[in-house]
């Protein structure tokens, strides 16, 4: 596979459970037109709460996000990972923890196997961590998302509102796909898999 990781800890804290988030869309607005630039990228409301929350609760917190701007040649890999670099400071700042940041390059054309929904980045992720996947959450705003934490076999998949939430909520309704929460935004997702994890291990 030709996906490229970053690693922007390479500290082990010891976490139980992993939470994979997407990034454009849920922790940062998303653009029609791509992220392509440091200065494109802000951070949505609640976003580095929820990160601190994350650390607080001793979460181990992966980014796995599709980036066809470079496959499109619409960024250089230099600015990606200086974007990657900058949105990882200011989380540090806030109290929270990125603990890898994993992306696909592709563009759809391409049909690889690390482009979501295919697993192939959570696989890596597996890999690299021993995660056990049954006890992890992914966090997105897509149909992409949600059919990426399925094909992998991750424990629950929260879909949030924002980005393309609302769009992929009414595509999944309609193929008869329910995520396992539909949450207002980054935080309020964060919120939710901490409040639900006694529950969740007592049922699993």
């Amino acid at each position: 596979m030709n996906d490229s990781n970053i690693n922007m800890s390479g500290e082990d804290h010891g976490t139980p459970k992993t939470v994979f988030i997407d990034r454009d869309g849920v922790i940062n607005r998303d653009s029609p037109d791509y992220i392509k630039t440091r200065a494109e990228f802000h951070f949505l409301p609640g976003s580095l709460e929820a990160f601190r929350l994350l650390s607080e609760h001793r979460y181990t917190a992966i980014v796995i996000t599709n980036q066809s701007v470079i496959g499109r040649n619409l960024t250089t890999p230099e600015e990606l990972q200086l974007i990657f670099e900058m949105m990882k400071q200011d989380i540090v700042k806030a109290g929270g923890l990125v603990t890898d940041i994993l992306f696909c390059p592709h563009t759809p054309s391409d049909h690889c196997q690390c482009r979501k929904p295919q697993p192939g980045m959570i696989f890596d992720a597996r890999e690299k961590y021993s995660i056990d996947l049954a006890t992890s959450v992914m966090i997105g705003d897509s149909v992409k998302d949600i059919l990426c934490a399925e094909n992998a076999g991750v424990g629950r998949a929260v879909l949030v509102k924002t980005g393309n939430g609302l769009k992929a909520h009414a595509e999944l309704s309609a193929r008869g796909i329910s995520p396992d929460y539909l949450a207002e935004d980054l935080l309020d997702a964060v919120r939710w898999i901490i409040s639900n994890d006694g529950i969740y291990d007592r049922e699993h």
